[in-house]
């Protein structure tokens, strides 16, 4: 009778498909981490290509929301900075229909410097050179704030500065961004006084 048991070839025999099985098992894990990796990496990706300058010609196909004038130090200097905000036509549509942002809609805000001078209609200060750029992107279900600091509250938050469209300066929406809208969090964090456009 055959003794397994003292057989030491019966017993690589009966373990190989063991071990087969857990080699299997573990590659399946390591393509279920790559994969899952993948997937991350390319939400991330998708959130930092929705969040930046938009590749258009925004200040003449887009509507112009409205304009703050930021005073100087001295008001009697005139405005230190003009913000000046845009949004795609459709969106401006959606939300007079609905009284809200839609999924996706963009908002880009020009920050631009002045300069200030006697004119012969008087005193007047008018836009210099772009400072930079704030975009926000709505995101109405938070979709893409597990991907980055820069999503959250319903929206993508990134300032550019200067001409960059690509590198945002903004670290996490949180510390750069939030405590300036915070004030306007029941109009959807977005200080609606100054889009007279969104008023039907």
């Amino acid at each position: 009778m055959h003794n397994s048991a003292k057989d030491p070839s019966h017993a690589v025999v009966w373990m190989l498909p063991a071990t087969l099985l857990l080699l299997a098992s573990g590659l399946a894990v390591t393509a279920v981490l790559a994969q899952s990796e993948s997937e991350v990496t390319a939400a991330t990706s998708q959130a930092q290509t929705l969040l930046r300058v938009p590749d258009v010609d925004y200040r003449r196909d887009w509507t112009l929301l409205g304009t703050f004038s930021l005073l100087a130090d001295d008001p009697a200097a005139g405005a230190k900075e003009f913000h000046v905000v845009y949004m795609q036509p459709e969106h401006v549509d959606t939300y007079r229909k609905t009284g809200a942002f839609p999924d996706g809609a963009i908002l880009v805000k020009d920050v631009l410097a002045t300069r200030t001078e006697a004119l012969t209609t008087g005193t007047a200060s008018y836009a210099d050179a772009l400072i930079g750029r704030f975009i926000m992107v709505k995101d109405q279900t938070n979709n893409h704030a597990a991907t980055s600091p820069l999503w959250g509250d319903g929206w993508g938050w990134a300032f550019y500065e200067g001409a960059e469209t690509r590198k945002s300066v903004t670290t996490d929406y949180r510390n750069d961004c939030l405590a300036c809208h915070e004030p306007a969090r029941e109009q959807d964090l977005i200080y609606l006084q100054g889009y007279p456009v969104l008023q039907k």
